[in-house]
């Protein structure tokens, strides 16, 4: 490791064999481990054949914003600091998001440590389009206010991946079923690269069907993307009137339009130019 640097280490989803040599390297050689976890951080440096000499540190979501500030003074006095979660990258979904602003505002070089991630395993397996994703982390507890942050994505058209916890995956998928249709495609991936490794594809009201048998392990959620609607002059043309009636002339109201929807500007004047005639 290098002195002075505060470094993001991914440490396995699963399987101990995926740990690399380079976090083999930086957990024997830190000066500070911050570690979600410390019992875990200790088993996975059993298993893995590391000894780790530096101070552990506890750096989880309740005490981040404390130890932020201690843990970039030792990067700042030269000490080589390390940060891992229970399982792979910190700062997606886990702790590290505030370390790494405090850091890069002190001025403290802040570097990363690739390896597993549950999120990109999880796309990759899922046998749903890969080109455009976005991560959501967990959802809601509460099934309202899990209603209404799915039903405003309802419409999201890229592939989407959540974390979710055994016992929710079903009043999760049966939610998502409502808001995105019982035939959306999607795929539940259970304890990716551990021994009883599943991944189950289908329609999310089968999914949450086949849930409700008390699904174990975890649970990283894939779901496939709205299919697009196509836009339509007749869909578009009450905007190009309304827009003229604000003010704007006629032309550059449809022109406005056509950029919004991707259809044809004569098409949305003429369309225009009859509606106001009627």
């Amino acid at each position: 490791m290098t002195p002075g640097v505060i470094l993001l280490a991914a440490t396995p989803i699963g399987d101990a064999g995926d740990a690399p040599p380079r976090l083999r390297r930086a957990l024997a050689e830190a000066d500070v481990v911050a570690a979600e976890d410390t019992r875990r951080l200790r088993a996975l440096a059993a298993r893995i054949g590391v000894r780790v000499t530096g101070r552990v540190l506890s750096f989880h979501e309740h005490n981040e914003g404390e130890r932020a500030g201690d843990l970039v003074a030792a990067a700042r006095d030269g000490g080589r600091v390390l940060v891992v979660s229970d399982a792979g990258m910190p700062s997606v979904s886990d702790p590290g998001y505030r370390l790494v602003r405090t850091a890069t505002d002190a001025g403290v070089p802040v570097s990363v440590l690739p390896g597993p991630s549950a999120v990109l395993t999880a796309l990759a397996i899922s046998g749903l389009a890969t080109d455009r994703f976005c991560f959501e982390g967990f959802v809601p507890r509460k099934g309202g206010d899990r209603a209404r942050v799915l039903t405003a994505l309802a419409s999201e058209p890229r592939t989407m991946v959540f974390f979710e916890s055994p016992h929710r995956l079903a009043a999760t998928l049966t939610d998502m079923a409502a808001a995105f249709g019982p035939d959306r495609p999607a795929a539940v991936c259970r304890e990716l690269t551990k021994t009883y490794e599943e991944v189950r594809r289908g329609g999310l009201a089968a999914l949450a069907d086949w849930a409700a048998e008390r699904v174990r392990g975890e649970i990283t959620l894939v779901v496939a993307g709205a299919t697009p609607v196509a836009a339509s002059v007749e869909d578009h043309v009450d905007r190009v009137v309304a827009l003229a009636d604000a003010g704007a002339r006629l032309k550059d109201a449809a022109a406005t339009v056509a950029a919004e929807t991707g259809l044809g500007r004569r098409e949305l004047y003429q369309a225009a130019l009859e509606r106001r005639a009627t």
